[in-house]
């Protein structure tokens, strides 16, 4: 980055900055991270300035919707559902005219199916690992179809924060055993063969999950892939999201639940900040960057009032047909807004128009 410093290394990122004719981050925040990171290869320039833009990605609709989901948009979006996409004005209409019972009926048979395959695949997971009968067999009976269900799968770093939700135990296995209102995890993810710290973080969730107090409410499965990503993000009610600020450059699994109905609970990192109005999901902690154990605890505070006060009452709010309205309309207010913004679609037109062309 440094003209004429013999001492400087070679670096492949500052070769392609200069030789690409465009350059760009993959959300508004990446793109503004970036500008800053490599304001230096542009001395005199403020990072305003600097010649990198972004393009926030986007997901294949067609391809993690689920079937049951792309029936409820076809009877009332109509057919040609994936189009309508591009107009969002019309796309919030037809959304608006579904029906709660009808949504909320769907997203409940999801939560049932993705329940079949947890207790199916962990059990098999544990058989496989050698585990006594008696905890192979508790599997099948883990988790339960009618709670309150958060998913957090990705790739074990550290910056996202995994062990997070474990800042306050106490706290959150009273959040998870409430008789009325339960809450329950999945989790799933890889780590690096090569990264130690990667493995700890899994251990500690390990020796979690294994404790009797919350171990039919929280379970973990390995081997995470694609087809454990579509149960997940077709069927959990709450995608989780917690990595530390700015490192996440954006994102995708919460894009995925967003356009099938499900409520993301992030921190304002990545693609976040760009979908989040306050009406079709929840925010952990504010947007300001940080690093420490600090912010750690700052953010794990947000994280479980935000639970207390705000996810866990508006779904285990019913009325007399046994509907939770108000999650509802933010199910729905998170497909009408969220699926129009972040789909592979716009993606490539923007690619198309402000980068290649």
């Amino acid at each position: 980055m440094k003209e004429g410093d013999a001492e400087e290394l070679f670096g492949l990122t500052p070769l392609a900055l200069r030789m690409c004719r465009s350059s760009n981050g993959v959300s508004r925040k990446h793109g503004e991270v970036s500008r800053e990171l490599w304001m230096k290869m542009w001395p005199g320039r403020h990072a305003d300035e600097v010649p990198i833009t972004h393009v926030t990605n986007g997901v294949h609709a067609p391809t993690w919707v689920s079937p049951l989901v792309r029936s409820v948009y076809e009877r009332w979006a109509g057919e040609d559902w994936t189009e309508l996409l591009h107009d969002p004005e019309r796309w919030a209409e037809r959304v608006g005219s579904i029906p709660d019972e009808e949504l909320w009926g769907a997203h409940r048979l999801l939560k049932r199916r993705l329940v079949a395959f947890v207790r199916q695949r962990l059990y098999h997971q544990r058989v496989q690992q050698g585990e006594e009968m008696e905890f192979a067999e508790a599997a099948r009976t883990v988790l339960d179809p009618e709670a309150l269900t958060i998913g957090f799968a990705r790739r074990v770093a550290g910056y996202k924060r995994w062990s997070l939700i474990l800042t306050d135990y106490d706290r959150l296995r009273r959040l998870m055993n409430d008789p009325e209102r339960p809450l329950q995890f999945i989790f799933a993810g890889k780590a690096h063969p090569q990264d130690q710290g990667a493995k700890l973080i899994l251990q500690q969730i390990a020796l979690w999950k294994r404790d009797p107090r919350v171990s039919a409410r929280a379970v973990f499965l390995h081997d995470y892939d694609q087809e454990v990503a579509r149960q997940l993000v077709q069927s959990v009610d709450v995608w989780l999201n917690v990595p530390r600020r700015p490192l996440e450059a954006s994102g995708t699994s919460g894009q995925k639940v967003a356009m099938n109905g499900g409520l993301n609970l992030s921190v304002l990192d990545g693609w976040w900040p760009e979908g989040f109005d306050a009406t079709n999901g929840w925010a952990v902690g504010d947007a300001a960057p940080g690093q420490g154990d600090d912010t750690d605890l700052r953010d794990a505070d947000s994280l479980y009032h935000v639970l207390e006060t705000q996810v866990v009452p508006a779904f285990y709010e019913r009325d007399e047909a046994g509907v939770p309205r108000r999650w509802v309309r933010m199910m729905r207010r998170a497909v009408q807004t969220l699926a129009p913004a972040f789909n592979s679609d716009r993606m490539v037109r923007e690619y198309a128009k402000n980068i290649y062309a």
